[in-house]
């Protein structure tokens, strides 16, 4: 029994001395508690809405400030024309519009039925559905209250109309959130791997010897892998046109442009880690785990991103499928052209420059 206790005590001093098996023990567990159970959420709150209310009447008032009331809601400045509506679906700036028709009151008094527009961003078909569902349902509130008030049967109708996805088929959101993860995760592993590999081989002195040029051999690694992904971005939307019925609303040549630029970013990305990584299967993990999760988490394809706290907010700023997501989105979905998503371009060109220039420093052209 001695002898067991002491071996006992001896495994726990192991496990105790190794930080990194301590990290992974208690730091992994309370690290998934707090982002799946507080950080990502399904619950929408706080969504951007504005209200166009052309009777400016009382009841219209009491509805307005019902909805404001709500933790759910967001209300915006007041647009007055059908333009500036549609200007703010178009860049992705609201995700519902409440119209209160003129003559709102009048109509309800006299003929005891009146109806109001909701409008929602159906581009991604879950929170459309979430956020028309809660302000229906305050309507509806209010609604009764007001037909116990009056003493008479009164009804408020809200009207719902669903843009960019009046279906509301789970394609037009799925398919821009599988493009960014397909393209990243390929495009990353692939190039992990390709520096790494020449070392473990013993491959990369004949290299470094060679009179070629550092920039010549990184461009040669990344060549293949560009041109590799670029045929996989092709066969995902002649996939997605043919059987999700789903085209390329907007400008091709700006979608391909973009996706471009997105797939040299990531390469950029695999080959930091590939310089970095001493074996091939450690650039394989960090590319694994350290692209899918941000890319599945913090780009807005499976949780809101407004719904997040503040510091993972920020966090997803440094995530580049973030700002592919919304490029393929707005091109691809809604039919905008560069004058809607030049910002995301700019980002992702810094991203990639800045990359590909840190992974050019860090090439060693000698071998420790």
């Amino acid at each position: 029994m001695k002898q067991l206790i002491t071996f006992i005590r001896k495994e726990f001093l192991h496990v105790f001395r190794d930080r990194k098996t301590l990290l992974m023990l208690f730091g992994l567990p309370v690290a998934q508690i707090v982002l799946f159970g507080f950080a990502l959420s399904n619950e929408v709150k706080d969504s951007k809405i504005v209200v166009v209310d052309y009777s400016k009447d009382a009841v219209t008032t009491q509805i307005i400030n019902k909805i404001a009331s709500t933790q759910y809601f967001d209300i915006g400045q007041s647009l007055q024309s059908a333009d500036q509506l549609q200007a703010a679906f178009r860049k992705g700036i609201i995700k519902m519009a409440v119209v209160f028709p003129a003559n709102f009151a009048p109509d309800l008094q006299h003929t005891g039925r009146a109806t109001i527009q909701v409008i929602a961003d159906a581009s991604d078909p879950n929170l459309a559905t979430t956020i028309t569902n809660y302000v229906t349902q305050v309507i509806n509130d209010y609604n009764n209250g007001l037909g116990d008030a009056a003493g008479q049967s009164l009804q408020i109708v809200p009207e719902l109309q669903m843009l960019y996805n009046p279906e509301l088929r789970g394609a037009p959101n799925f398919v821009p959130g599988v493009m960014a993860l397909v393209l990243m995760l390929v495009c990353t592993m692939m190039t992990s791997v390709s520096i790494v590999k020449e070392k473990e081989l013993g491959t990369m002195e004949i290299l470094l010897v060679s009179p070629f040029k550092t920039m010549y051999i990184i461009i040669s690694k990344l060549t293949p892998n560009l041109l590799i992904s670029v045929v996989n971005l092709f066969i995902i939307l002649v996939l997605s046109r043919l059987f999700l019925d789903l085209p390329v609303k907007g400008s091709l040549v700006l979608l391909v442009f973009d996706s471009v630029l997105f797939i040299l970013t990531s390469l950029s990305i695999g080959l930091l880690l590939s310089i970095n990584a001493k074996t091939q299967q450690a650039a394989m993990m960090g590319s694994l785990m350290g692209m899918m999760l941000p890319t599945l988490l913090l780009t807005g394809f499976l949780f809101p991103i407004e719904n997040m706290p503040l510091p993972m907010q920020i966090l997803s700023n440094i995530v580049p499928s973030r700002w592919y997501f919304i490029i393929v989105k707005r091109v691809m979905l809604k039919g905008l052209g560069i004058a809607s998503v030049w910002k995301e371009t700019l980002i992702l060109l810094g991203m990639c420059g800045f990359l590909f220039a840190v992974s050019l420093r860090r090439f060693k052209i000698r071998l420790q």
